[in-house]
């Protein structure tokens, strides 16, 4: 029985590599040996190991020892997919649901109406954030400044990226999984900023590079002289707004002085609130749509990928992001402060 079932994982893993579906899978086994011989739910389960980078056919050890996780694992995981739910994400880790729950405690996220968020907001948070809303909304009345902004994120772009179930109606079916955030070579940093007429300029770091405030100052540099070629009235008038997010390289010193070099106004945006970067609920949600079932074996596929979503989207896709921010804002003050889904 045993040599059987070391058989047919090396049939799974021999179909996976030929790019072949799980139930696929299934269903070529049990044609050649037979009605039950192996399960869908088997092949899932397999399948989603093997997209994890994990290619041994072998069984995990029983030693009776937790598995150890970094919070960063789980906030990936997240950040891909702000619909996991606890029992999925334990699936995907090998780890315990109550194990999940401490994590994601810890690291300060939510659950708000089936999506996870950053965090339940202090009283502070929640006044900031009203503050800051209601103060865009009047002077965007006042005089409007949409499109002046330029916007800049940061998205991690995995290998291999899961097509997600439409329905969740089969409890006892699984869901196919996303692979560990954990492994590093199976992911890469974008780094992007645009505008309401298109991408400005975008960077995907190679494997393992970080971004300081070194690294940070000299792409702005890039981005000033993408600005310089794609937005020469923009520049001349010396109006440009950028909006980025609180990360460290972001605020430090050094990036505040470039920034005032470059006379840039910096666009108030709250702590915790990815909500209201156009980003974050705009070009990030169907970059990922784009992405989900596709699998990269290279830095150069990713940019391959990335080159044709941003010249498939059409100026309406870009202005809609930005001149929905009002929307947004509106929303926040609206709903006392708390996070817009």
């Amino acid at each position: 029985m045993k040599e059987n079932k070391h058989h047919f994982r090396h049939i799974m893993l021999f179909y996976f590599k030929k790019g072949k579906k799980a139930t696929e899978t299934q269903k070529k086994i049990c044609a050649v040996y037979g009605e039950g011989a192996v399960t869908d739910r088997t092949c899932q389960k397999w399948f989603a190991k093997f997209r994890a980078g994990d290619f041994s056919v072998d069984d995990a050890p029983r030693s009776g020892r937790p598995v150890e996780v970094d919070s960063n694992q789980i906030k990936t995981l997240i950040e891909n997919n702000q619909h996991y739910t606890t029992r999925e994400i334990a699936d995907i880790l090998k780890i315990s649901k109550s194990s999940v729950e401490n994590h994601l405690h810890q690291l300060g996220y939510v659950n708000r109406f089936d999506v996870w968020v950053p965090r339940k907001f202090s009283e502070k948070n929640l006044l900031d954030r009203i503050s800051a809303c209601d103060s865009l909304l009047k002077r965007n009345e006042d005089v409007p400044f949409l499109k002046q902004i330029v916007m800049g994120d940061e998205k991690w772009i995995l290998y291999n990226n899961v097509e997600p179930k439409r329905s969740r109606g089969k409890r006892k079916e699984p869901l196919p999984t996303t692979p560990k955030a954990s492994l590093h070579p199976n992911k890469v940093m974008l780094y992007i900023w645009w505008d309401w007429e298109g991408v400005l300029y975008y960077e995907l770091l190679p494997e393992n590079q970080t971004v300081n405030s070194n690294k940070y100052c000299s792409q702005l540099d890039q981005l000033k002289a993408a600005l310089d070629e794609k937005r020469p009235e923009l520049v001349n008038t010396k109006r440009i707004i950028f909006h980025q997010d609180n990360a460290r390289p972001h605020v430090s010193l050094m990036t505040r002085q470039k920034l005032l070099q470059l006379g840039w106004e910096v666009l108030i945006h709250p702590p915790y609130s990815s909500d209201i970067a156009p980003s974050g609920f705009h070009l990030f949600r169907s970059l990922q749509n784009s992405l989900n079932g596709k699998n990269f074996n290279s830095l150069e596929d990713c940019k391959c990928h990335l080159e044709k979503f941003f010249a498939q989207r059409d100026k309406k896709f870009w202005e809609d992001g930005i001149m929905k921010l009002p929307e947004r804002w509106q929303k926040v003050v609206e709903r006392k402060g708390e996070y817009v889904i």
